[in-house]
């Protein structure tokens, strides 16, 4: 959603209009986003010693941070969830605050996504299969007599028709106002005057949160499943899940949507049992299908997936929690911030950005003091006494580089 937003903003005029002289329109957000795949594509095939650049920044990150990614998104996904079906709400004085129970129009939706909640648990303990898919269905049923699930929405009188072509008669139209013609008028056009600046750190931007979000993604669904990752959490075939990411980032572009990322939402899938392709395949098939049938798949309330996103989260949050190495006291503090300001933020990518900065800064602070705790002692050092050993140096320079773009991330405008 953090992409989403960012490509809005660009469309709507938020970055750069008025003020700065210039807007970009529909066809020039949709030709950054193409450019953004681009380069991440080139990261995904060029190689150094036989690794691409994408693999490298994955083998230069701290453990500490890998290690904290799949919690993160764990109670990330919770916390979507609980959002949706409105356990969590907003409140002026907390910011957050738990549903009124007291109030039966507002909290039905959250009983409905926790009884979703504990039937998915239940049916898990006793070993039944497809337990999340059940779950969701017995919440929608449940759904009905609480006024949560609208079965009107399957006489197609509800704004979604069974005439699929319909629904997407907008995007297909012919004419300037079409996805496909605005975009390839920017191809000849380009981009306004004086925005060269912003089109770059734009794009950076975008490579900075479809990197760091696949990555993360891929991490907590993979991550501590030894069927679908190594000793280290480096998932198998790493470097084709980035290929295959980057590919869909520039066709997406092309087809009108925001850059293309691996959705944390994936975790209900792996959690599930999923393995190979054949999962993602199977699910891009049943995608197909649900066009055909869109009301149907409509019908079923936030709520009931809410509940699913939910136990989602407990699964990655109880596989992975035991990896976060709290003995360590910079490991300690860069994994709860890594963790922390993922959910706080909804943003996958600043968690990670803030996880790297604080754990290269600590490290380096902590490196500094060491040797000059060392060069004190080593000169007292009495005959006979064995020496202390030399500080080590443990921030590689991928990680290094990282930190360096996650600062001008964080604290570079995109429009000066």
């Amino acid at each position: 959603m953090g992409l989403n937003s960012l490509l809005g903003s660009i469309i709507g005029g938020g970055v750069g209009a008025f003020a700065y002289g210039f807007t970009f329109s529909l066809g020039q957000a949709f030709l950054m986003v193409l450019i953004s795949g681009v380069v991440f594509l080139l990261l995904s095939v060029i190689k150094i010693k036989g690794k691409t650049f994408r693999e490298l920044i994955f083998d230069g990150m701290p453990v500490a941070v890998r290690s904290a990614i799949s919690v993160g998104i764990g109670l990330f996904i919770a916390y979507i969830g609980f959002q949706n079906a409105g356990v969590i709400v907003s409140n002026q004085y907390t910011q957050v605050a738990l549903a009124d129970f007291t109030n039966w129009d507002t909290c039905k939706s959250a009983i409905v996504a926790l009884i979703g909640l504990f039937l998915i648990a239940i049916l898990d303990k006793l070993n039944v299969k497809g337990s999340v898919i059940l779950g969701i269905l017995g919440a929608t049923v449940v759904g009905i007599p609480f006024g949560v699930t609208n079965v009107k929405i399957i006489l197609g009188t509800e704004g979604i028709s069974w005439k699929f072509w319909e629904n997407f008669a907008n995007f297909f139209s012919v004419g300037e106002t079409s996805v496909f013609a605005s975009f390839t008028d920017a191809f000849s056009t380009g981009f306004p005057e004086g925005s060269v600046f912003t089109v770059i750190m734009l794009i950076i931007t975008m490579c900075m949160i479809d990197m760091f979000d696949t990555m993360g993604t891929i991490v907590g669904c993979c991550g501590g499943n030894r069927v679908l990752s190594d000793e280290n959490n480096k998932p198998h075939n790493y470097g084709k899940i980035m290929m295959s990411d980057a590919i869909a980032t520039c066709a997406g572009a092309a087809l009108g949507t925001s850059t293309v990322t691996t959705f944390v939402e994936s975790g209900a899938g792996v959690s599930a049992g999923g393995r190979t392709g054949l999962t993602a395949f199977t699910t891009a098939c049943m995608f197909l299908i649900a066009i055909f049938a869109m009301p149907f798949f409509a019908m079923i309330p936030s709520a009931a997936t809410a509940a699913a996103l939910i136990y989602v989260g407990v699964l990655m949050m109880k596989n992975n929690v035991k990896n976060v190495d709290f003995s360590n006291a910079i490991n300690a503090t860069t994994g709860f911030l890594t963790i922390v300001v993922m959910v706080l933020s909804y943003s996958i990518t600043k968690g990670i950005g803030i996880g790297m900065i604080s754990y290269t800064v600590m490290s380096a602070i902590a490196y500094g003091a060491e040797w000059i705790k060392y060069a004190i002692v080593g000169k007292k050092t009495a005959e006979g006494e064995e020496a202390p050993e030399k500080p080590k140096w443990n921030v590689s320079i991928v990680a290094l580089v990282v930190t360096a773009l996650f600062l001008v991330y964080f604290f570079v405008p995109t429009v000066l």
